[in-house]
């Protein structure tokens, strides 16, 4: 007999890793930390995350966003790419999901080799 429980509270955990571009200094965790809590929205409206919601930068490599409550991982890549494109890194850094819960910017591979042009 399986007895249903009110509501289980479902935790989100997502791993943002940017650390190639903070290793070329073009990528600022403290200003992305900023902005994600600014701009992540609960129950629709930005700026009242609480205790649903927390965001913990690790080092100067990772951004780790717990939630409580529904959370989608493809609105941390729009954010991700609203800063990005804030900005103006829009078109040299991507981000690519590495696992499951994990997003990862990258530089985009730009080949410079002139024989591919002929």
């Amino acid at each position: 007999m399986v007895i249903p429980s009110a509501k289980v509270a479902t935790k989100h955990k997502f791993v943002i890793d940017y650390s190639k571009p903070a290793a070329d200094q073009v990528f600022d965790g403290a200003d992305f930390e900023k902005f994600l809590n600014d701009r992540i929205k609960v129950e629709g409206k930005t700026g009242q995350l609480g205790e649903n919601v927390k965001i913990v930068r690790d080092g100067n490599s990772k951004i780790t966003v717990t939630s409580n409550v529904p959370f989608s991982k493809r609105y941390l890549k729009y954010l991700t790419k609203k800063f990005l494109k804030k900005n103006s890194l829009r078109d040299w850094i991507r981000v690519v999901a590495s696992g499951k819960d994990v997003y990862q910017l990258r530089f985009y591979n730009i080949s410079t080799d002139d024989a591919e042009e002929d």
